[in-house]
């Protein structure tokens, strides 16, 4: 017994990185980790050069938005493909076709060219590939390391994301701040090498080939079908969708609050994303502890609900460093909320669906971005950046409150697409292993 503490600590610690024991992980997540550092370094950089050619806010949000729509206009076709072709050389070729497009950006600016058009269309031309590149890759993470570590992966694969967004902004804030914005968008390009080197290196098993005698057009909607079908389902993305439209545009409107009302330049823009970043990181990390989805549709709502209150106190700070620390326990919120969705729509719906859900949930969360950064813009003009984000914070809180009023009637109906997804048995209040909800 004496052995018992000692062992505990060593224990939990492989719990949290146990999705590392497969091979396959273990190159995705040491490419993606150095690409994703690259892809924050381009985000920030993109923001504050459309911000210092233009000084629009709406400008902003038309950039953010050409990025994103045509993730929610094709989306779906992405999700299609997902479950229809090989996933990994899906994801292969999305990150050679990123790698293209990062370094014509680099191209243009490093040669003093660069006109906001050009930005947009970049932008736009990035969403596509983004839109096949998501649904595929989320899919693709229960090949390399199966139904039983999926859970943990999921974690992970936030926890990677969120550790690059810290790193990722405030690199480039010094980077911008010395030498420009060019040199960030080489630095995103040439780190794609390393997420496509890991994924030529991985040794796959053979793969299973779906016979698939609809159409593409029926393909796809069989997808909606079961989406709209199953009420859990339904209602989590309804919340992501809210969240993403009036609650996640708060960082397209960084730019002026680094800017004009904090006064921190490009250095603050990427302190305060690097902020946001750590409380990001610090909820998927959370994650990596759970083992069960067990208790994850209350962490949903209390999630959302505590984005949106940091929302609102970081729109009423005009001290750079409070603002920081307001924006902490908002990544924690949102990260919290956005990867329960993801474990749990993951943990619903049968393999053969699983790149067409991941889709509406791509959707839903990325696809109604971009519909919110303009809005965001718009209102930036009208009303300031601080009401806006006010305002998005609110409807938040509305949101996650409203979720956990329905929340109840929806139990039921999830306990029985968790069985139906993986033919197990489960009593009512049963925590289901994480190997049953993949």
């Amino acid at each position: 017994m004496a052995s018992g503490p000692s062992l505990e600590p060593k224990s939990r610690v492989q719990s949290m990185f146990r999705a590392l024991q497969h091979r396959n992980f273990q190159l995705f997540f040491g490419g993606q980790l150095i690409s994703l550092i690259g892809t924050w370094m381009d985000n920030i950089a993109e923001a504050w050069l459309v911000y210092r050619l233009t000084g629009s806010s709406l400008l902003l949000g038309t950039v953010a938005f050409a990025g994103q729509i045509p993730v929610f206009l094709m989306a779906p076709i992405g999700g299609m493909a997902a479950d229809r072709l090989d996933r990994h050389k899906i994801v292969i070729a999305t990150q050679a076709s990123s790698m293209v497009l990062a370094f014509t950006l680099a191209g243009l600016t490093l040669s003093g060219r660069v006109k906001v058009w050009e930005v947009i269309v970049l932008a736009a031309l990035m969403g596509v590939v983004n839109a096949f590149d998501i649904p595929a890759r989320q899919s693709f993470l229960v090949e390399m390391v199966g139904r039983e570590d999926l859970m943990n992966a999921i974690a992970l694969n936030s926890s990677m994301f969120n550790g690059a967004r810290v790193i990722g902004p405030s690199i480039a804030g010094i980077i911008v701040a010395s030498v420009g914005e060019g040199w960030c968008f080489f630095a995103n390009a040439v780190s794609y090498i390393a997420v496509i080197t890991g994924l030529l290196m991985m040794k796959l098993g053979p793969r299973r080939r779906t016979v698939v005698e609809t159409s593409p057009f029926e393909h796809i909607a069989e997808g909606f079908r079961f989406v709209h079908g199953a009420r859990p389902i339904r209602a989590l993305l309804m919340l992501i969708g809210l969240i993403s439209f009036v609650a996640i545009p708060y960082s397209v409107l960084m730019p002026i609050f680094a800017g004009d009302i904090l006064h921190g330049g490009a250095l603050g823009l990427g302190l305060l994303m690097g902020s946001a970043g750590v409380g990001a990181l610090l909820g998927a990390l959370t994650l990596t502890l759970r083992t069960g989805v067990k208790g994850l549709g209350r962490l949903v709502g209390y999630a959302a609900i505590g984005f949106g209150s940091s929302l609102l106190l970081f729109s009423m700070s005009r001290y750079f460093w409070l603002s920081c620390v307001f924006l902490i326990p908002a990544g924690y919120g949102v990260m919290l909320q956005m990867a329960s969705c993801n474990t749990l729509i993951q943990s619903m719906v049968p393999d053969k669906l699983r790149g067409r859900a991941l889709a509406a949930y791509t959707m839903m969360f990325m696809g109604m971005a971009p519909m919110g950064a303009l809005f965001a813009g718009f209102m930036a003009e009208h009303i300031g950046a601080p009401w806006t984000v006010a305002i998005g914070g609110a409807a938040g809180i509305v949101g996650g409150i409203f979720f956990l009023r329905v929340l109840p009637s929806l139990r039921f109906d999830a306990r029985e697409l968790l069985v139906a997804a993986h033919t197990v048995d489960a009593k009512p209040g049963e925590e289901i292993p994480a190997g049953k909800t993949s």
